[in-house]
């Protein structure tokens, strides 16, 4: 379960594209072991705001402190010596397609440690197994497997230097309702065996309702509301509205009615 030690902290973030507002004052904080999400409309700064905790966007002003340390100024040694404790689930997978699915997971050891390579192929191996995936894939390319392989595999990656930070960015895109079931189900393993903090972008309500602990919904440049889906379901925020009221919504009430017909 989540603790009160603070891991990522973002604070009074302000974000600009030329003369698009991104973030304007966006602050929130992330737990250890806890699955924090961020959820928002296309153009509401999400994916930017998870590009700037993982070093790959700098923010125009406020501060975003990872593991305690400060990115505003950090070096690129630095940079690199934190990177080593997070992991990243690209929304697309983010595999090499020249490599097999046993050297993508192999790749980060190899560029960040003296391991030899008989170890070095046994601890991908077990990355492998960890989150699911038999023996018989793993010299297979990227290419060759369905997309829910695929995601088990970028997330065995992530997995690779024994992080206990995850950056996922839409886990079960494109998934179907089992596979993205058995994605929930290891996110959760994964942070209950771990303890891993686990930071999300996602658009999946069934997601969101299985494995999240709390949801920052961006809305106009702000977090305009944070707190458990059982909060927000019931929040009387517009953008939070919009977000639960829709065809594809999932209001408290909602819930209740799908869970008494199950029962009658």
């Amino acid at each position: 379960m989540p603790s009160q030690e603070i891991i990522i902290e973002v604070s009074n973030v302000s974000t600009s594209f030329g003369q698009h507002k991104v973030h304007d004052n966006v602050s929130l904080e992330v737990k250890r072991a806890e699955i924090f999400a961020l959820i928002g409309g296309s153009g509401s700064g999400k994916s930017t705001l998870l590009r700037e905790m993982m070093l790959l966007h700098r923010p125009d002003s406020g501060k975003i402190k990872v593991h305690g340390v400060d990115l505003t100024n950090i070096t690129e040694a630095q940079g690199q010596s934190l990177r080593q404790h997070w992991g990243v689930m690209f929304q697309h997978g983010g595999l090499f397609g020249s490599l097999t699915i046993q050297e993508n997971v192999g790749l980060p050891l190899r560029e960040h440690t003296d391991l030899p390579d008989s170890l070095i192929n046994e601890l991908a191996e077990w990355k492998l197994s960890m989150v699911g995936l038999q023996s018989g894939v793993y010299g297979q390319y990227p290419s060759e497997l369905s997309g829910g392989m695929l995601k088990r595999a970028s997330l065995a990656r992530a997995l690779a230097l024994d992080p206990d930070l995850l950056f996922l960015d839409e886990p079960t895109s494109g998934l179907d309702p089992i596979s993205a079931g058995e994605i929930d189900t290891l996110i959760l393993k994964l942070r209950d065996m771990f303890g891993l903090t686990i930071l999300m972008v996602t658009h999946d309500l069934d997601t969101l309702w299985q494995v999240s602990d709390r949801v920052a919904v961006l809305a106009n440049t702000k977090v305009e509301a944070l707190g458990s889906m059982l909060e927000l379901s019931v929040s009387k925020v517009e953008s939070v509205r919009q977000f639960f009221d829709g065809k594809r919504g999932r209001s408290a009430y909602a819930q209740e009615q799908k869970i008494s017909e199950l029962h009658i």
